[in-house]
């Protein structure tokens, strides 16, 4: 439990005093966001400093390797030492890093072409399944479960070929989701606090558990931590995103952010649940696709702007109104989730844990 204390807080430290730093550097640089012109209301953010994802990233991966450090013993006094790092653990930060490093050279060609349009998507694309395919092997090379999964693994072997092709749909799914999402200020940086808060209970729950789970024992208490890590840095960096925002995490933070949550889900063995804890994401990308359906199919709009939180905007909801909204609806999927995830333990064990 210290370890994923130390974690969030070491992310949540750097993050919350770092932020501001990034906020005036980008300033001088002028990196600053670019509004489409059809987002009615937010053309004053144009030229808002953007990229502060890449501190988000830091923190997450200060708040990680930190916590593998030890500085004090009970009945020792200082005493320095190190704890093992889990393949599992390196594997999510990897997935989290790589999503994100996609993201920044989305949001740099975006800058340099002084355009809101970035990366085309052939070469996101290509950049997406390199990381995917790196994970997916990576994954069987330690042993990770091929099974398809909801809150554990569900009997059906995928096997290395459609392992892959379920990474690659993952990593690219949850990264466009959450970056869909990422349209107001805190949204997703609150959101994902919410939704890595509850992988944090479910790896730990895992490792206090470790009979009843297909997953090593290290392996969980360091996806534990680095959720917790996440956390940190998201609710760190929500301070200065938070309506009105003095910072945006650009597609460096959301695509980071998606890769992570991705990442928990297939190392926890919790594929499927992941449509439930991060149902906000699912809607927002649902409202995308059913209104570019029905124009197409139809030649009308379900909604009167996709994503679905500039709908409600355009009916009048002042944005602060929007976003705690949503991170209400975001609270309850998640809690639903977890309430699911416990059910499911209760279950198998009868009625308690060991």
């Amino acid at each position: 439990m210290i370890q994923l204390l130390i974690a969030a807080a070491t992310a949540f430290a750097f993050t919350i005093f770092v932020t501001p730093i990034a906020i005036r550097i980008l300033r001088r640089r002028s990196i600053g966001q670019f509004i489409q012109e059809d987002v009615q209301g937010h053309m004053h953010k144009r030229g808002t400093p953007t990229m502060g994802g890449v501190v988000l990233i830091l923190g997450t991966i200060l708040g990680y390797l930190f916590a593998h450090f030890s500085f004090l013993t009970v009945g020792k006094g200082l005493d320095f030492s190190m704890s093992v790092f889990a393949p599992e653990g390196l594997l999510a930060l990897f997935a989290f890093i790589g999503m994100g490093v996609i993201g920044f050279l989305d949001d740099f060609t975006k800058y340099a072409r002084k355009h809101n349009q970035g990366l085309s998507k052939r070469w996101k694309f290509l950049g997406q399944l390199a990381v995917a395919a790196i994970f997916a092997w990576w994954s069987v090379h330690i042993g990770v479960s091929t099974e398809l999964s909801f809150v554990r693994p569900l009997g059906i072997e995928l096997g290395p070929i459609l392992y892959f092709v379920l990474v690659l749909f993952m990593l690219t799914a949850a990264a466009n989701a959450v970056n869909l999402t990422d349209g107001l200020d805190g949204l997703v940086a609150g959101s994902v606090s919410l939704v890595a808060g509850a992988y944090v209970l479910i790896a730990f729950w895992q490792w206090r558990n470790i009979a009843y789970y297909f997953v090593d024992l290290n392996g969980a208490l360091d996806l534990a931590t680095f959720a917790a890590a996440v956390v940190g840095s998201a609710l760190g960096f929500l301070w200065w995103n938070a309506a009105p925002a003095k910072i945006f995490m650009g597609d460096t933070g959301s695509q980071a952010l998606g890769g992570a949550l991705a990442a928990l889900a297939l190392l926890t063995n919790t594929q499927l649940l992941l449509v439930l804890l991060g149902g906000l994401y699912v809607v927002e990308t649902l409202s995308v696709i059913g209104q570019v359906f029905t124009f197409r199919l139809f030649g009308r709009r379900i909604l009167r702007m996709a994503p679905i939180h500039h709908h409600f905007e355009l009916k009048g909801w002042p944005e602060t109104t929007v976003i705690i909204r949503f991170w209400i609806l975001a609270g309850i999927a998640v809690a639903l989730g977890v309430g699911v995830f416990y059910a499911d333990f209760v279950t198998i064990t009868g009625g308690g844990a060991p």
